[in-house]
């Protein structure tokens, strides 16, 4: 069934009384239980506690393959709109919604954009499960290292972020509904959806801890997976301190006029 006869039966249901289709049944079904389970972890987060803050703020170290790619502090607003990365060598990132700015002194921009938007949306993940434009469908329960999860599927409504053609497979801990693993494709610049799920990655998020409250994992990793052998070789690693929440007074995110805004 396509989508433009889909909403023309929508339409006219009311009207001629029809029974709901299997296919619709199932799929208001897989929607009710994606959103149960939306809606335990966004509580079991604290996200109306942490959205209750302006400003988040921490350190964060960061690796792949052995080599360090961040080593700096991150200063974010919890509703995601801005955020800005500061590096030890003294290079800064900054975002406004769909604008990027770096630091004059900075030589390699081409995967500044990337770097903006990647690491504080993985931050930022269990705050945004319900943001405009997020559909979840159900998954099979996912067994990683000899355990359980509850799994779920997030697609992007077309034009929502850098890269609505990504996806994310959600596992959640069947015990405290927190996110435990998230699967994901990444299609920014030229990549395809085809391609890029020939190599999809997963971050796994570990040592949550108590901030004011709010449970917040201390430490990343990253994997290989393949949705049937789940996650294989490591690749990378962060570790994430110093957790702090500001007002909007106590840290701007505004860049300096002299930096530049990239593509």
């Amino acid at each position: 069934m396509t989508k433009a006869l889909y909403g023309i039966a929508l339409i006219f249901l009311p009207a001629c009384e029809e029974a709901p289709s299997q296919e619709t049944e199932s799929a208001s079904k897989d929607e009710q239980v994606a959103l149960t389970q939306i809606e335990k972890t966004e509580a079991v987060h604290s996200k109306g506690e942490f959205l209750s803050r302006a400003i988040v703020q921490f350190d964060i170290v960061l690796e792949f393959g052995g080599s360090e790619r961040l080593n700096g502090t991150m200063t974010l607003t919890t509703n995601s709109t801005a955020g800005k990365i500061f590096y030890q060598n003294g290079e800064e990132i900054y975002y406004q919604k769909d604008k990027v700015f770096v630091s004059p002194e900075m030589e390699n921009t081409e995967r500044a954009r990337f770097a903006a938007y990647t690491w504080s949306y993985f931050f930022l993940f269990p705050y945004k499960l319900s943001d405009p434009g997020t559909n979840w469908s159900e998954e099979e329960q996912a067994i990683l290292n000899g355990e359980a999860y509850n799994s779920q599927k997030l697609t992007f409504g077309e034009g929502i972020g850098d890269a609505p053609d990504d996806w994310y497979i959600t596992h959640f801990d069947s015990r405290t509904n927190l996110i435990k693993v998230a699967a994901y494709i990444v299609t920014a610049g030229e990549t395809s959806v085809e391609e890029a799920e020939k190599d999809p990655h997963a971050i796994s998020y570990h040592d949550y801890n108590g901030i004011d409250g709010i449970p917040l994992a201390h430490s990343w990793k990253f994997w290989e997976w393949r949705k049937d052998s789940g996650l294989t070789r490591q690749l990378g690693k962060a570790e994430l301190s110093n957790f702090q929440f500001l007002t909007d007074e106590e840290a701007s995110l505004n860049p300096p006029e002299n930096f530049i805004e990239i593509e």
